[in-house]
């Protein structure tokens, strides 16, 4: 699915309709170049998860966690890693649960990724003539999200 983001503001609305709708476990496979509005998006998923928190991108924490909404809210950018680098941090463990309370997991920069989650929510932000869009695709159990409301 393909959606016209005319602005910032439509790519936040997007995100808190994403942040009240996925379920635990979803691994939200983020990509765009720089100011593609990656970010902007992660912060509209935590607002529709209820989390009042500010929350900024991890370009050089990595990883921030937020446990104020209805379920966890798991930030990643690999922004600054090499693909080997990501693989050495053993990441799985965001969406498996093995050792976090499973939530959703928000990865910038996801093409970095040496190894994907069965079941993601891959996007894709980019310019176009309008403004931006959005390319969504699901997989695994997200297969048809994007036919739900």
């Amino acid at each position: 699915m393909i959606l016209p983001l005319p602005d910032a503001e439509a790519t936040r609305k997007l995100g808190i309709k994403l942040g009240r709708s996925l379920p635990p476990g979803t691994a939200i496979l983020l990509q765009g170049d720089l100011g593609a509005g990656k970010t902007t998006l992660v912060q509209g998923i935590a607002e529709g998860l209820g989390i009042s928190e500010s929350v900024e991108s991890p370009t050089f924490t990595l990883i921030n966690e937020y446990f104020a909404g209805r379920i966890p809210l798991y930030h990643l950018d690999l922004y600054r890693l090499e693909p080997q680098e990501a693989e050495a941090l053993h990441l799985e463990s965001y969406w498996d649960g093995l050792e976090r309370d499973l939530g959703i997991v928000a990865i910038e920069w996801a093409e970095r990724l040496p190894y994907k989650p069965e079941n993601s929510l891959r996007i894709s932000l980019s310019y176009c003539d309008s403004g931006r869009q959005i390319e969504l695709m699901g997989t695994g159990e997200l297969l048809d999200w994007q036919s739900q409301d």
